[in-house]
C-alpha cells in the first residue's frame, strides 16, 4: 500500500495505471469502519485499483469544535484499508 499526501502525488502514482486498470475511489473523512470495508469490497469487485481518500474537510462543520473534536487516527484507518489492499493499492490522505 501506498500513502500520497499531495495531488500531484497521487496524480503520478496512478498515471501509469489508468491505461490498463479500472480506478475506483472511496472518498472518506477517515474513522474508517465497518461500511467503508463493504465499500472497499464493493470497489474491489468493480475495479482493478482501490483508491481511498481521507479528507477531514473543516468546510463541512458549522461548530469549529466539531471539527477538532473529529476523531483522527491515521495509523487505525491505514490498518483498516492494509487490510483489504491488494499490494500495489495506493491511499491519499
Amino acid at each position: 500500500m501506498t500513502i500520497v499526501r499531495t495531488v500531484a502525488d497521487i496524480r503520478s502514482a496512478l498515471a501509469p495505471l489508468r491505461a490498463t486498470s479500472t480506478i475506483a475511489l472511496i472518498p472518506t473523512m477517515g474513522a474508517l469502519h465497518a461500511g467503508h470495508v463493504a465499500l472497499f469490497d464493493a470497489a474491489r469487485r468493480a475495479a482493478g485499483v482501490l483508491v481511498a481518500s481521507i479528507f477531514i474537510n473543516p468546510t463541512q462543520f458549522g461548530d469549529p469544535s466539531d471539527f477538532s473534536g473529529y476523531p483522527r487516527n491515521e495509523e487505525t484507518d491505514a490498518a483498516t484499508a492494509a487490510a483489504k489492499r491488494d499490494p500495489g493499492a495506493i491511499s491519499a490522505s
